[in-house]
């Protein structure tokens, strides 16, 4: 049997930082981009000596990144050991795998289907994983082969094209075990691929029933209460993977799509941390803690594209930058929860002004388009902003087209 699942990125519309504190909401949309997890088993049989095994073997495959690791996973605590250089193997990926068998042991046992499980895991996991290009920058190669930076150019590219970058010796020879240099576009790839591992072994091992491609009503309802299990192991997975508790919008995007969100409560994570070591133990916890996000759903207006550019100078770390805005809000308390407060007026304002082009789109339609581009003439044609730095100046022409409601940077 062969598994693929699938788990899309996102852009954060509204919301950035102030996300990170309930009640602030924030507006997410995802994308067409997405990340594919197949999984399959690694061996046809299992050799009678197999069950006496403590440990099956595991098997990832990034053909994008040229990687394959191997690993030993252990039958009873859930856990991987890397038989592979640590240089190549994927923290996100490591914690996907490691939870999503925790969880299905932890579920099995409770149902008493233990053996079916093992059955499975004797069988080994081959796992591969595939990111559309959207989600990485292929700005060098294009420039390397004299090709214009367009939106064709980039359409040509073969569909998960490589994103290894080579060095060269100085007489033109290559290394190749050099280690990938990924330049990614910002739209949550470790959460889609988090994501996707975890929903692809989840419904492999048969814990949970997703819906194909072409879902029919009753898959539709039996996907509603699966659902929540993919999203609750991909969160902690890709939390304790990053080595904090964020916000989660990312993930819940990739589980549920567009919509507007508000983080789950951080204790969650931390009170099932609490003295369980035995990662069983510690996913048996999370399943039983009270997750308290919010979310429903959101879309653009009917006939509103979101149009996304890279400025070409380079991309920024989130951790580091959420940290600098942390610091600053100990500093300069009072001043930081006047921003705050302006900021969280001006993002309902926004999300306010959506709604109203939603309703007027819905229950005036085909008139609703004419309605729409009134009230984008009536709001001068396009919103500018401020630009974070002289390197993005070509944004002012670039972003905030004639016909543009509104315009913006991602960090």
């Amino acid at each position: 049997m062969e598994v693929v699942a699938s788990a899309p990125g996102k852009v954060l519309i509204t919301g950035g930082y102030l996300i990170l504190e309930r009640p602030n909401a924030g507006l997410i949309l995802s994308t067409n981009a997405r990340f594919y997890s197949i999984v399959k088993p690694l061996y046809e049989e299992i050799k009678p000596e197999r069950w006496a095994w403590s440990w099956t073997d595991v098997r990832v495959s990034s053909p994008q990144l040229s990687r394959e690791v191997t690993y030993k996973l252990s039958l009873k605590k859930s856990t991987l050991q890397s038989t592979t250089s640590r240089n190549t193997v994927n923290p996100f990926v490591e914690h996907a795998v490691q939870y999503a068998v925790a969880a299905a042991r932890r579920i099995f046992i409770e149902n008493g289907k233990e053996d079916s499980l093992e059955k499975l895991l004797l069988q080994g996991l081959d796992i591969t994983i595939l990111g559309c290009n959207d989600f990485y920058s292929y700005r060098c190669q294009v420039e390397a082969c004299g090709l214009p930076l367009t939106q064709e150019t980039l359409a040509a590219l073969p569909p998960f094209s490589a994103i290894t970058f080579n060095a060269e010796h100085s007489n033109g020879a290559v290394y190749r075990n050099c280690k990938p240099e990924v330049a990614k576009t910002g739209l949550g790839s470790s959460a889609a691929m988090t994501t996707s591992v975890v929903a692809a072994l989840l419904h492999y091992f048969g814990v949970v029933k997703l819906p194909s491609s072409s879902k029919c009503l009753i898959e539709q309802e039996t996907a509603e209460s699966n659902i929540d299990l993919v999203h609750i192991i991909a969160q902690a997975a890709h939390c304790f993977a990053q080595g904090k508790i964020g916000s989660g919008f990312d993930v819940s995007a990739a589980v549920y799509g567009s919509q507007r969100y508000i983080r789950f409560s951080p204790s969650v994570l931390s009170s099932a941390q609490m003295g369980r070591n035995y990662l069983p133990d510690l996913i048996s916890g999370i399943l039983k803690e009270k997750w308290d996000h919010e979310t429903c759903h959101f879309s653009l207006p009917p006939l509103m594209t979101l149009l996304l550019g890279e400025p070409g100078s380079g991309g920024s770390s989130t951790p580091s930058m959420v940290g600098s805005v942390k610091q600053w809000q100990k500093v300069d308390p009072e001043k930081s929860l006047e921003t705050w407060t302006l900021l969280a007026s001006a993002n309902a304002k926004f999300e306010t002004q959506l709604k109203l082009l939603n309703k007027l789109a819905h229950e005036q339609w085909p008139a609703g388009r004419r309605g729409a581009e009134e009230i984008v003439e009536a709001d001068g044609g396009g919103q500018s902003w401020p630009n974070p730095s002289k390197s993005d100046r070509s944004l002012d022409v670039d972003a905030v087209e004639a016909g543009s409601w509104a315009g913006g940077w991602s960090f």
